[in-house]
């Protein structure tokens, strides 16, 4: 993991100006090098460390586990750029699909990364579960009191895309706010990825996804 996550942005940040399949075979082992190699390394240090707080999460040092696959699926997209040009790690707690289960998502681009902790997008079962959990008002309260506790550290809530409440729930519940998303996490973004020429970039993730903790939980226990 040595120089990370500098040279895994220096290498993006080239992938971004050749994005294309022949420059990415000459350059292919550099991209082992610089991006697989250590994001795998990164993946088997925090996962032993987040479970010291969260003893079930998973951690898998492999595409399409905890290393989000570089190539795009681009059947339906306009843009027929081959391959991403961020990398995104993924630490779940569940049975479920790993998109489907709770967890902890860390994204890193040049000039950008982003810590996540929560559900990015409920499945049409989950979303009934999750409106019925928040439908019963202690785990409603109980959300809600997570959900302002974690703002006042400085973290942004996501996954609000609906505008009015479903039909079937009360718009004067306490907490009919929640019953808007279509899944919800907390997250932190950074512009300067430069703090880490300074601070430990595992120290740092450790402590806000230990900060962001009451969220996964209350996804885990509830949904």
């Amino acid at each position: 993991m040595n120089n990370f996550p500098f040279n895994t942005i220096e290498f993006l940040s080239r992938l971004k100006k050749n994005n294309n399949r022949e420059w990415f075979e000459k350059n292919k082992d550099e991209f082992i090098e610089k991006v697989f190699t250590p994001a795998q390394e990164f993946v088997v240090v925090l996962g032993e460390l987040m479970r010291s707080f969260a003893p079930d999460i998973v951690a898998i040092p492999k595409t399409d586990k905890s290393i989000f696959r570089l190539h795009r699926d681009v059947r339906f997209s306009k843009d027929k750029s081959p391959y991403k040009t961020n990398l995104g790690l993924y630490f779940w707690e569940g049975d479920r699909k790993k998109m489907d289960c709770a967890g902890f998502y860390f994204h890193i681009e040049p000039g950008y990364m982003f810590l996540g902790s929560g559900q990015y997008q409920f499945s049409n079962e989950l979303l009934k579960k999750f409106r019925n959990v928040v439908y019963d008002y202690e785990k409603g309260k109980e959300l809600d009191s997570i959900i302002k506790k974690s703002v006042k550290k400085g973290f942004k809530v996501g996954g609000k895309t609906y505008k009015k409440v479903p039909r079937g729930f009360d718009p004067e519940y306490p907490f009919s706010e929640y019953l808007l998303y279509s899944g919800i996490y907390l997250y932190e973004e950074i512009n300067d990825v430069n703090i880490f020429k300074k601070e430990d970039i595992v120290k740092y993730a450790l402590k806000k996804y230990k900060s962001m903790l009451p969220i996964h939980r209350w996804l885990v226990d509830n949904i």
